[in-house]
Formats: structure tokens, sequence, C-alpha cells
């Protein structure tokens, strides 16, 4: 059975470019859920928020880039087999609830993987930024043989590069093994890093004196959101969902996932009013009556541009907090934390973004 798990994580700026010169993240994941594979996703479930946390400091000169998301998934029998077993889950995407939503959503089940087929299907699927100053990466895991398929792998990892994209791959298996099966060979083909995981490793969480006040900082976060429009019923419903999937996953991913939305990565100028005011997409003097939240829709413009603002004030100030908090909790974990001498998807995420980025000028403040 091919275990391959293709995991072609795009990030891309979170919100809508507000500057020409404003740089770009973009990874793309590509999962494989054929069946063994729950281990892998498992960990991708759980350490969205981590990978997210350590992006949030990163800047190049002086600006904070957007961030996008995208997913595949592929290798699962469910899935067609005329499109290759592959589906793409999220196109890139800046908003992350709708990214740990799609994660959430995954299941595993067997079938064939065909890793040249879905780098070939990310790279010409996906918006990709045509600026060579952007980062922009796929990741791919697996454990089968890399070269499955009627697809030529060299050739789909070629093309990849030849438009900027790098391809790191992550072989759930042994270091050798990932070599001999040419997990190695395809990361080296397109400017790639090539990293070993046990898929299987569930990391020692450090609980800290911090968490509780960060998980009840997140409900006063919450209170500050306004959702306007359309899909404001449908986007504060999935909101609270992912703060429950983070919980019920691990307390770790929830404390990690409320200072996520403490950073300039988690924006949602689409159906908050705090936000949208915030980047300009929105003016309060034309809004439309009907597409404002219930509440407000009585009142004055005068009145909805009060509420507002102290919305924005209350959340900076939650925000402020969290920061804070977050700064004291790195510290306490880094003084308590155990090492592992098997790498974990975040550890293996963190550290080639971390050095790849840092080709493109990239800094961060920690």
């Amino acid at each position: 059975m091919f275990k391959s798990i293709l995991i072609t994580l795009c990030f891309i700026p979170l919100f809508a470019h507000t500057h020409q010169d404003q740089p770009k993240v973009q990874i793309a994941l590509l999962l494989d859920t054929s069946n063994s594979m729950d281990g892998l996703i498992n960990q991708a479930k759980t350490q969205l928020w981590t990978i997210v946390n350590d992006l949030a400091t990163a800047k190049r000169q002086g600006l904070v880039p957007r961030l996008e998301v995208g997913l595949y998934e592929y290798g699962k029998s469910s899935l067609s087999s005329q499109s290759g077993y592959i589906r793409q889950v999220l196109e890139l995407s800046s908003d992350l609830d709708r990214v740990s939503e799609a994660l959430f959503a995954l299941t595993t089940n067997g079938g064939d993987e065909y890793c040249a087929q879905v780098i070939s299907a990310a790279c010409s699927q996906l918006q990709w930024s045509r600026d060579t100053r952007d980062y922009k990466a796929i990741f791919i895991a697996g454990n089968e043989p890399f070269n499955q398929g009627q697809a030529d792998f060299r050739t789909a990892c070629r093309n990849a590069i030849a438009h900027g994209i790098i391809i790191n791959t992550i072989h759930c298996g042994s270091f050798q093994e990932g070599v001999q099966t040419f997990w190695k060979e395809g990361a080296d083909l397109a400017d790639g890093k090539y990293a070993c995981i046990n898929q299987d490793q569930v990391p020692v969480a450090v609980a800290t004196p911090f968490d509780d006040k960060i998980l009840a900082l997140n409900k006063e976060l919450n209170q500050t959101y306004l959702a306007y429009g359309r899909k404001a019923e449908v986007a504060l419903e999935r909101q609270r969902e992912q703060d429950e999937n983070a919980a019920a996953a691990a307390p770790a991913s929830a404390v990690q996932r409320t200072v996520s939305k403490a950073s300039t990565h988690y924006r949602n100028d689409d159906w908050d009013l705090v936000d949208a005011v915030a980047s300009g997409s929105v003016d309060l003097e034309n809004i439309e009556e009907e597409t404002l939240p219930e509440p407000l829709q009585s009142k004055t413009k005068a009145e909805i541009k009060q509420t507002v603002e102290e919305m924005t004030k209350k959340r900076a100030e939650v925000q402020s907090q969290l920061n804070g908090l977050a700064k004291k909790r790195d510290e306490y974990v880094a003084a308590h934390a155990t090492t592992s001498k098997d790498e974990s998807l975040e550890s293996a995420l963190i550290k080639t973004v971390r050095s790849q980025m840092a080709q493109k000028d990239f800094v961060w403040d920690k």
C-alpha cells in the first residue's frame, strides 16, 4: 500500500496587498491521505499554529509578509482515479480558520500515491506569485517511493523550480530509505530540503503557568469580532469550531492557536469590521445597513464608528496581553522542554522555511 504523504503547504500573505512591496510567503501542503498516514495528518492539525506563530515574527525590510496556505490530498481510494487520486482541498488562502477546517476534515483510506502528479497539479492550479523575491514552496511528505505513477517526478520537480517554486520533501521513515526511494533526489532537483520524520511521534507538550490565562484571553478576543456581510454567520461559526478543534486535539494546540489570533497573520477583512476598517477595505460612511451586524443596524454612522473604534482598542489591548504572555510561555518551554531524537513535521517545516526564507532576505525577531 502506498503511504506517501504529499504535503503542499502554501503560505501566502494572509491579507490582500496593502503595499506593492509587501512580501509574500506561499506554502503549499500536499498530504497523502492513504492508510497509515493518520499520524502525519494529526501532526499537521496540531502543529499548524506553532508554524504560523514562528512565521509571525518574520519580516523583510521591516514589512510583515502576507501568508497564504494551500492544501491538497492525494492517494485515497475514494478520490477519482481519473484525477490520479488527487483533490485540491483548499486554494492558496489567507483565511487560517479555513486552513484549520480543511485539515480537520481530512480522513484516510487506501489508494495509490503519485507524487509527480500532485506536484504538477499544485504548480499549475494554485495562484503563485510572479515576484521572484517572494517565498514559494511546496512541502510533500510520505513514505512510499517518490517515483510511483506514470508521470516523471524529475520533470515535475525541474518544472517547479523553473517557476521559482521550491520542492521540499519529507520522508516518513529512515533517512537511507528515503534516499533509495528518490525523496532526496526530488528535493535536490528543485533546490529543496530533504528531511525525515517520525510520523507517529506525539510531541511531549510542556504545560506552563501562562496557559490558562492565554485561553481565558481567547474568549475576550472573540468578543471583539463584529461580523458583517453574507459570510458573517458562517465565519463566526468556523472560528468557534476551530477553537474547539484545537482544544480537542491538544491543550498546547489551543494555546498556540490563541497566540496566532494575536498576530498580524490572523486577519479576517472579508467578514470582520474591525479588520476590514483597519485594512481600508470597508468605508463605514458608505457601508450598506443590511450588511452590518444586527445590533449596529439601528445605530447612526457616528455610533457605528464609535463601536468599531472601541472594539479595535479592546482587541489591541487583548492582543498585547497575549503577546506578552506568549513571550513568557516561550521562555518557560525553552527552559523545561525535553529533546527528542525524532524530528516532527513542525520542526522539519520551521527549520526548512527559516533557512530558505533567509535566502530571500527575511529576518526573524526571535
